[in-house]
């Protein structure tokens, strides 16, 4: 399968915090779902991929190209929406497409002013008195609007109501249906992640923990709850981490099936990404 985006060994340091030889690819026609705990590299990552910051080490292509020295190309196919990326609270939805039209030659009123309208955003009203949804669909009717191969998104649906959140989805699920495109999304809601995404990378302080497809990790991975009788007949090579709670110990494996076969434990639990990533994270090996 053939990747839009391809990062080899990319590394950042500053005072405190290194990204540490991140290697990542993402497919055409997928979505990949960026997660981990604030302070684990998700948008510092995003920020080096638009060299909005500067690499140290590594390589990173997009549509096979160094975004550095194909920057203008680049941009004509990417959408960005990030949490501080936007023109004037001044301006209003029709001023927007102003200004678009004249930056990106492959601008599409009839989409934009679509996409705004099933949105229902007013087209005259000044974006700071938007709420943050208002706010957020707008970025991305902006970043969609001029048919880029990418979208690359910072917590696009962060603070927002589930019918707001459902709107957008649906417009990231339009957006992909088109086989050449892809999404690169950093979020912290988990579960919007399990409705839209194909793959799922973890990060935590500064390196990835592990990419995997959305569907290996819900169907294959299992949470067993058991004793600490129960526990300690567990193989350590059996288990990814496990967390002891007050009346029982919860044990993330990697393989439901083999694991069954394995031991005579009743419960194991089909995990959700939040569960996952919160063993991996505060689970003891």
């Amino acid at each position: 399968m053939e990747n839009i985006l391809e990062i080899k060994n990319l590394s950042k340091k500053y005072e405190g915090f290194s990204l540490k030889g991140i290697n990542l690819e993402l497919p055409k026609g997928t979505i990949m779902g960026l997660i981990g705990e604030n302070g684990a590299g998700k948008s510092t990552t995003i920020k080096l991929i638009l060299n909005i910051i500067q690499k140290e080490e590594g390589e990173i292509r997009i549509f096979g190209l160094d975004y550095q020295n194909q920057e203008k190309k680049i941009k004509e196919e990417i959408g960005v929406v990030l949490d501080d990326s936007f023109l004037s609270e001044y301006l209003n939805a029709r001023d927007i497409h102003k200004i678009m039209k004249n930056f990106y030659k492959n601008w599409d009123e009839t989409m934009f002013f679509h996409v705004l309208e099933k949105f229902k955003l007013p087209l005259d009203k000044m974006i700071k008195e938007f709420s943050s949804g208002m706010k957020m669909k707008l970025k991305i009717a902006t970043a969609i609007s001029h048919h880029p191969k990418l979208l690359i998104l910072d917590e696009p649906t962060s603070g927002l109501d589930p019918v707001a959140r459902n709107e957008i989805l649906d417009i990231f699920q339009e957006f992909i249906q088109e086989e050449e495109n892809s999404i690169l999304v950093s979020s912290h809601i988990t579960s919007d992640l399990e409705y839209i995404a194909d793959y799922i990378t973890f990060m935590k302080e500064g390196e990835i923990v592990f990419t995997k497809t959305r569907d290996d990790l819900l169907e294959n991975y299992g949470i067993v709850k058991c004793s600490e009788e129960d526990f300690t007949r567990i193989d350590k090579t059996d288990f990814i981490k496990y967390k002891k709670n007050r009346y029982e110990y919860e044990v993330l494996i990697e393989n439901k099936t083999k694991f069954k076969k394995k031991y005579e434990i009743a419960i194991i639990e089909k995990p959700t990404i939040e569960n996952i990533m919160l063993i991996y994270s505060k689970g003891e090996k």
